[in-house]
C-alpha cells in the first residue's frame, strides 16, 4: 500500500471522512460531494440532462507514475441514471488543484445530490509512459483497419 496524500481546501467541511475503500476487496475509493455553505442544507439538485461540476473540498498529490481515474458509482447510475460525464475522468500526478466531479442526470426525475453523499469512485492505476515513432507502415494484422464492432460481427 502506498500513501497519498490529502489536503482539505479551505471551504471543505472537516468532518466529511477522506476517500476510503468501502469494503477490502474495492478497486476505488468513494469520493463525497463538499456542497457550498448555502447548498448543505438543502442539496444541490440535478434535473434531467443536467449536468454539475461537483467539488469535494480536497486537493491530492497523486504518486509519479500513477494516474487517479474518477469513475460512475454503480448504484446511482442503475437506480437514478446519474453518472460521471468524462468517464473515466484522469487527474494527473501533477496535478494540485481540487477535484471535482461532474455528474449528468441521466434519468427522467429529478436527482437532489446531499452534502457528504458518496458521488464518484476513484481508482489509483499505474500509468505507463511511450515514445511516439512516426514510420511509413505498421505491420499487419488479422483484423486490419476493421473497427467499431466489427470484432462481434458474424
Amino acid at each position: 500500500m502506498i500513501d497519498m496524500p490529502f489536503c482539505r481546501l479551505d471551504h471543505a467541511d472537516p468532518s466529511l471522512d477522506l476517500p476510503a475503500y468501502e469494503t477490502a476487496g474495492a478497486a476505488g475509493m468513494d469520493l463525497r460531494a463538499c456542497l457550498p455553505d448555502d447548498m448543505r442544507a438543502t442539496g444541490w439538485i440535478l434535473g434531467p440532462g443536467e449536468r454539475a461540476l461537483m467539488p469535494t473540498g480536497l486537493a491530492m498529490a497523486v504518486p509519479a507514475g500513477f494516474e487517479a481515474q474518477v469513475r460512475p458509482r454503480s448504484g446511482l447510475a442503475a437506480r437514478h441514471g446519474v453518472t460521471v460525464l468524462n468517464t473515466p475522468g484522469t487527474v494527473d500526478a501533477d496535478y494540485r488543484g481540487e477535484v471535482k466531479v461532474i455528474l449528468v442526470n441521466l434519468g427522467d426525475a429529478p436527482f437532489t445530490v446531499s452534502h457528504g453523499e458518496r458521488i464518484a469512485q476513484m481508482v489509483i492505476a499505474p500509468v505507463t509512459h511511450v515514445r511516439p515513432v512516426a514510420v511509413e507502415t505498421l505491420d499487419e494484422t488479422r483484423r486490419g483497419a476493421s473497427g467499431f464492432g466489427s470484432t462481434g460481427v458474424g
